[in-house]
């Protein structure tokens, strides 16, 4: 059986109108509603006054237009009998003698119900009176064709009990007011915001109505579809382009061509469950529910259930591989910056509150020590103490290798920090004497044994030194629970704890162009930049590993983090799809295939999946006593907040799920 996913995939259709001609143009709306349901769209959107054109001038008074106008509109209700789709489209009606700009909702051949338009533009109010509180409409002269007495008219939200989902209608410049009727009707329940709009183009008005459409996803938590009048509708003094915008929570997700020359239709799935998920965490929407003008007076109006996307079915919505980096390189560098500020000047913030003015970081030449030690540097410089407050541990063993411990030696020595190293191969040799481990047995033991005496040093080291241990532990490591408890699972404070491995490397390329490479390199970063440059390169192109295992017969690494764990590009996008979005095993995989479906295959991304799951459970424990750092990303797993879950909870269900 397929799984209802949470998703609805919606059609915003820009027909090509003739002004004045709503046969024709019922015409062309049906062919987009059969378009729509061919792809299997559970609701599709047609402009304002789509039936009749948007810029019919006075001819909005001639019963002729009118009358023609609701035989059109009958004959897309009848088309809709046997169809799945739901079918929002811009029309006007008469009641108690004005003329009201309005949308119709019809589904299975019938009218659910007639939204008015709330805020008029002045040009507007020539013709059409704003809508008013909830009522009921009949549509004189609809009796032969359709059923069309006692239908619902006024603000309302459309809800399908089947499913959950629930949407709500704004019309044209609705959503440009200082409190639009989108935050009722979200404050009400609405996930999905539909707007079936005519505004006219010009210099920057597409950007900017994108823009209030991402700022209104945002703000109000919920997805939203925009859908414009075509350039059909241009005439002597105004130019419409047909701009359709899908956004949702503060994200564009599609945005669809423009200044077609017949027919357009888009499409793109809204996530009402990820909705959902989103409110519930936002405690401030049960005060606004009290504050907001008109809540009361919304009508919920019960329809046949939407069609859902269900798990088989190819999403045309796409999903950055990287969620935590935006792709665009621009966007990632501002992103990397801000990063880094906040991490540095919390460990300046951190050095005054403890008094002091030293720092021991353990380097072993990979990855997250490499982006510590960075940390570390520019946070001194900040707090003004000279580059060798850093005091640098290498701490070699038995997996160390000649290319990482050179790394580390380089990294010290053009920072400037005080160097220092110590053997453990010694300590943990007699170690393992006295608890009677073989040390030619490389178990848990012998690795853990190995992080512990690491981590022991930099204790005793912070102690003689009167310093602060800085951890180097990543996001991605402590979701996965990959340290050793009590190892490196521990310091006095954690400057990568909500940094991603994805996100890591980026931070660290970021240093390369722009503090050491860059115009805007700084001379004073290091001893030798473009030495520094090189070591961090390097850094970047060496496997993720522990070194806690021996090198293989020429010296390599031989244990390598992600053939144990698994792929962190996978892993970082399953933490925040599982920690932002609330996303199911199924949801997710679904996801993750569109995402990521040409590197891996299926079996690949569920051996994966399955072990994020087992991991990121059973490991919370190591969670429970993490250090502190300041949050710096989206997602924390810290106890202290960022994520609360018992130790003991199961993990059955998340496996069962993906069990298909």
């Amino acid at each position: 059986m397929k799984k209802d996913t949470g998703f609805v995939r919606i059609a915003a259709a820009v027909p090509g109108t003739k002004v004045a001609d709503p046969a024709e143009n019922a015409e062309e709306i049906i062919k987009l509603t059969e378009d729509a349901e061919a792809e299997k769209a559970g609701i599709v959107v047609f402009p304002e006054l789509a039936l009749t054109g948007y810029t019919c001038g006075d001819l909005f008074f001639q019963d002729t237009l009118y009358d023609a106008q609701i035989r059109a509109l009958g004959d897309i209700v009848n088309s809709t009998l046997r169809k799945r789709v739901t079918v929002v489209v811009g029309m006007y009606v008469r009641s108690e003698g004005a003329l009201i700009d309005s949308v119709a909702v019809i589904r299975k051949g019938k009218l659910a119900g007639i939204v008015p338009k709330t805020y008029l533009t002045p040009g507007e109010r020539r013709w059409f009176a704003p809508g008013g509180s909830w009522d009921v409409i009949d549509l004189p002269g609809s009796s032969d064709q359709f059923e069309a007495s006692c239908v619902p008219f006024g603000p309302q939200i459309f809800h399908d009990e089947v499913s959950g989902l629930s949407f709500g209608i704004e019309i044209g410049s609705d959503m440009n007011s200082p409190v639009p009727p989108s935050a009722a009707l979200t404050l009400r329940g609405a996930q999905v915001i539909l707007n079936c709009a005519a505004q006219p183009d010009g210099m920057r008005a597409p950007m900017q109505r994108a823009e209030s459409v991402k700022a209104l996803s945002a703000r109000l938590g919920c997805a939203y579809v925009y859908c414009g009048a075509g350039s059909s509708e241009s005439n002597t003094d105004l130019m419409f382009s047909g701009q359709t915008v899908f956004a949702e929570a503060g994200e564009i997700l599609h945005e669809g061509k423009r200044f077609s020359a017949g027919n357009n239709i888009e499409f793109c799935e809204a996530d009402f469950r990820s909705i959902d998920f989103i409110r519930a965490h936002d405690t401030s929407r049960a005060g606004c529910r009290e504050s907001i003008r008109g809540i009361d007076e919304i009508y919920f109006t019960d329809i046949e259930p939407v069609r859902p996307v269900n798990d088989g079915e190819k999403l045309f919505r796409t999903y950055e591989r990287s969620p935590f980096v935006p792709d665009d390189p621009a966007e990632a560098d501002a992103v990397c910056e801000e990063v880094f500020s906040i991490q540095t000047n919390a460990l300046a913030k951190r050095m005054k509150s403890a008094h002091c003015t030293k720092l021991v970081v353990g380097i072993s030449g990979g990855l997250d020590s490499t982006l510590t030690l960075l940390a570390c540097s520019q946070a001194q410089r900040i707090a003004n103490h000279p580059a060798g407050s850093t005091i640098t541990v290498t701490m070699p063993g038995f997996g160390t290798t000649d290319q990482t411990y050179q790394h580390a030696l380089d990294m010290m020595r053009l920072l400037g920090t005080d160097m220092r190293e110590v053997s453990i191969v010694k300590s943990v040799t007699q170690h393992f004497e006295d608890i009677g481990q073989d040390s030619d047995n490389h178990d848990v033991t012998y690795e853990n044994a190995q992080a512990r005496e690491r981590t022991q040093i930099l204790m005793d080291i912070a102690n003689q030194e009167n310093a602060l241990v800085i951890g180097t532990g990543d996001l991605s490591e402590i979701a996965l629970g990959w340290c050793t408890y009590n190892g490196d699972h521990m310091s006095m404070y954690g400057v990568n704890g909500t940094v991603p491995k994805t996100m890591m490397r980026r931070i660290i390329s970021w240093i390369i162009r722009d503090k050491l490479t860059g115009e805007n390199a700084d001379p004073k970063f290091s001893k030798d930049n473009g030495k520094l440059a090189e070591t961090l390169q390097a850094v970047l192109d060496t496997p993720v590993s522990p070194e806690l295992l021996p090198p293989d017969l020429s010296g390599e690494i031989l244990q390598k983090t992600e053939d144990r764990v698994g792929p962190y590009e996978l892993h970082d996008f399953f933490i925040y799809y599982t920690v932002m979005h609330g996303m199911g095993p199924a949801k997710l995989f679904m996801i993750c295939r569109s995402a990521w479906g040409e590197e891996y295959d299926d079996e690949t991304i569920k051996k994966w999946l399955k072990n994020f799951y087992r991991r990121f459970f059973t490991q919370q424990f190591k969670r429970d006593c993490s250090p502190g750092g300041a949050q710096v990303g989206p997602v924390s797993l810290s106890p202290r907040g960022g994520w609360q879950v018992p130790s003991e909870a199961q993990v059955t269900q998340w496996l069962r799920e993906l069990d298909f």
